[in-house]
């Protein structure tokens, strides 16, 4: 079973998205903003993290910096959510250290193909 950490301020989005993932047979860690998500990065080294980039406290494109400037945390796939598709976010979160981007709302199925993409 693949460990993901989902790091997502709104409540209901984690809630949701967390059960859902869930049921698909992934184990989930929760994180409600950037600084949690890069220590839970850290203690948990999860298969995968799926990265808000609007976040409160540090946002998603910081703490992918930092997740992605660390040894322990380099190799970890981070796939960038983002409800705000503007042209250039791709790149943006690209050149951030995402290894992969997909925006909200999110479309289960497609999400799940990248996830294991990148984990397996």
């Amino acid at each position: 079973m693949a460990k993901l950490l989902l790091v997502e301020d709104n409540e209901l989005n984690r809630d949701m998205l967390s059960r859902r993932l869930e049921r698909k047979g992934f184990e989930i860690v929760l994180a409600k903003d950037g600084i949690e998500g890069v220590k839970l990065a850290m203690a948990e080294k999860p298969d995968l993290i799926l990265m808000d980039m609007s976040l409160p406290v540090m946002d998603g494109w910081e703490a992918t910096r930092q997740i992605k400037s660390d040894e322990t945390t380099r190799s970890i796939p981070v796939i960038a959510l983002t409800a705000h598709a503007m042209s250039g976010d791709r790149e943006k979160a690209l050149e951030a250290g995402c290894d992969e981007y997909d925006i909200k709302p999110i479309d289960l199925p497609r999400l799940i193909e990248k996830i294991e993409a990148l984990i397996n």
